[in-house]
C-alpha cells in the first residue's frame, strides 16, 4: 500500500531539507573562503619576498637573506628538502606542496633575467603560521552550531507556514470526509481561507449539491421504476398465462405468446437486477452461506425456455453441502445471467455445471463472438446471433464488483468458461 504523507509534515520536511542544504553549502563556502584567504596571506608575502629579492639580484648579481620568517631561497631544486623535492619532482606545476611530518611550502621561481633560463626558488614552509589548521576544529564545531540554528529557524518557519496554509485544508477534508450524500452539502467556504483554496472549496460545493441532486432523483427514480415497472410486467405475464391456457388458439398464436411470455421473464429478471443495482442499500446486505444445488435447480427450470428445440445437454454436478456466502438475492441474479446466457448462446453441444477447486464452474460449448473480445462485460455488447440486449453479464459483472465476488470469464474454440469463487 503506498503511504500517504500529511501536506503539512510534507511542508515541514521540504522546510527542513531546504534548510539543512543552505547550512550545508553555507558551512562548506566559510570553510572554502577561510583556506582561500590563508592561501592568499601567504601568497602575498611570497610576492613581495620575491620581487626584493628580484631587485637585490639585479643589482648586486647575488640573492640576499629572506626578511620572511621560514623562507629560504634555493639556487636549485637539489637543495630543497627531501620530501618538497619529492613532491616538486612529482609535480612542477604547482606552487603549493604537502610535506611529510605536517610540514607545508608554498614556494616561487625566481629569475634572474627576464631571458636568463636559470631560475631560483622562493620557498616558505608555512605549517608554524596556518592558523587555520589549529583553529579546524573550533570552526567545524561553530559551523555546526550555525547549521543547527538554521535548520532549526527553517523547521520553525515551516512549521509556521505549514500550519497556516494546511489548516483550511484539513477542516476542508474534514468536512468532504463527513459529507453524506443523502444530506445537502454545507457551505465548505464560510471560513476565512486562502483564496486557491476558497476556490476549491466552492467547486466542491457545488459539486457536492450537483451529487445530491442526483441522488435524490435517482432515488425517486427507483422508487417510481420499482412500482411502474413491475406491475405492468405482471399484467403482461399474467395475460400471457391466460393466452396459453386458451384451447382454440392456433399453434402459430400459441407460439407468439411463448415467445412474449420469455420476453417478458427475461424483461422482469433484467429489471430487477437493474433495480437491485440501483439501491445503494443494497450494497450492505447481509450476507449468509446460501446452498447453491437448489438455487441452480431453480434457475436451470427458470432459464429452460432457452434451450426449447435445442440439441443441448445440461450437466450439472454440484455436492449438496456446497455453499457461498452471499445475500441470497445476488446469487440468484448471478446465477439466473450466467446460465440464461449459457444457455441462449449454446445452440448445440453441451452446458456444464459444477464445482471443483473451491470454485463454481460454468461452461458451454459455443465460443463466444470474437466481436466481443476485449468488451464482454460493457453494457449492450452482444453478438450478432444473440437476441437479447447486451445487458446479462455486465449486469452480473456489476453485481460481483459490488459483492467481491472474482468472476472469471473467457472464451477459447472448445467454448465458453466462467467461474467465481465459493466454499464448501
Amino acid at each position: 500500500m503506498k503511504r500517504v504523507g500529511t501536506l503539512r509534515r510534507r511542508l515541514m520536511l521540504a522546510f527542513a531539507v531546504f534548510g539543512l542544504l543552505v547550512a550545508i553549502l553555507f558551512s562548506a563556502f566559510a570553510l572554502v573562503f577561510t583556506y582561500a584567504v590563508e592561501d592568499q596571506f601567504f601568497t602575498d608575502r611570497l610576492e613581495e619576498e620575491a620581487a626584493a629579492q628580484r631587485d637585490h639580484h639585479a643589482k648586486t648579481g647575488r640573492w640576499m637573506q629572506p626578511r620572511g620568517r621560514a623562507m629560504q631561497v634555493h639556487e636549485t631544486t637539489a637543495s630543497f628538502p627531501a620530501d618538497l623535492a619529492a613532491s616538486y619532482s612529482a609535480d612542477t606545476t604547482r606552487n603549493e606542496y604537502a610535506g611529510d611530518a605536517g610540514r607545508h611550502y608554498h614556494l616561487r621561481r625566481l629569475h634572474a633575467e627576464a631571458t636568463s633560463p636559470e631560475s631560483a626558488f622562493l620557498v616558505a614552509e608555512v605549517s608554524e603560521q596556518l592558523v587555520v589548521r589549529g583553529l579546524r576544529n573550533e570552526i567545524l564545531r561553530w559551523l555546526a552550531g550555525v547549521a543547527a540554528v538554521v535548520l532549526l529557524g527553517a523547521l520553525l518557519v515551516g512549521f509556521w507556514l505549514a500550519r497556516r496554509t494546511a489548516q483550511p485544508l484539513v477542516l476542508l477534508a474534514a468536512q468532504v470526509q463527513a459529507m453524506q450524500p443523502q444530506q445537502p452539502p454545507e457551505s465548505f467556504s464560510a471560513r476565512p481561507s486562502i483564496l486557491e483554496i476558497d476556490v476549491l472549496a466552492r467547486g466542491l460545493e457545488a459539486l457536492a449539491s450537483r451529487i445530491h441532486a442526483f441522488t435524490r432523483r435517482e432515488r425517486e427514480f427507483t422508487r417510481d421504476a420499482s412500482h411502474e415497472l413491475r406491475t405492468p410486467l405482471a399484467v403482461i405475464h399474467s395475460a400471457c398465462d391466460r393466452l396459453a391456457n386458451d384451447a382454440q388458439m392456433s399453434a402459430q398464436s400459441r407460439q407468439q405468446v411463448d415467445f412474449m411470455r420469455k420476453s417478458v421473464r427475461q424483461l422482469e429478471q433484467t429489471v430487477s437486477a437493474l433495480l437491485a443495482l440501483a439501491r445503494e442499500e443494497n450494497a450492505v446486505l447481509a450476507a449468509e452461506p446460501v446452498a447453491l444445488l437448489p438455487v441452480l435447480e431453480r434457475v436451470i427450470v427458470e432459464q429452460a425456455d432457452h434451450l426449447d428445440g435445442k440439441a443441448v445437454e445440461v450437466q450439472l454436478q454440484v455436492q449438496a453441502d456446497a455453499c457461498m456466502e452471499v445475500p441470497p438475492s445476488v446469487l440468484h441474479m448471478l446465477l439466473a445471467n450466467l446460465v440464461g446466457n449459457a444457455f441462449a448462446h449454446t445452440a448445440t453441444g453441451f452446458v456444464r455445471i459444477d464445482f471443483a477447486g473451491g470454485r463454481l464452474h460454468i461452461v458451454n460449448s459455443s465460443p463466444l463472438d470474437p466481436a466481443l473480445d476485449g468488451n464482454l462485460r460493457r453494457p449492450f455488447a452482444k453478438g450478432g446471433a444473440s437476441s437479447g440486449h447486451g445487458l446479462g453479464l455486465a449486469i452480473a459483472a456489476r453485481l460481483c464488483e459490488r459483492h467481491a465476488i472474482d468472476l472469471c470469464i473467457d472464451s477459447d474454440e472448445h467454448g465458453t468458461h466462467a467461474s467465481f469463487a465459493c466454499v464448501v
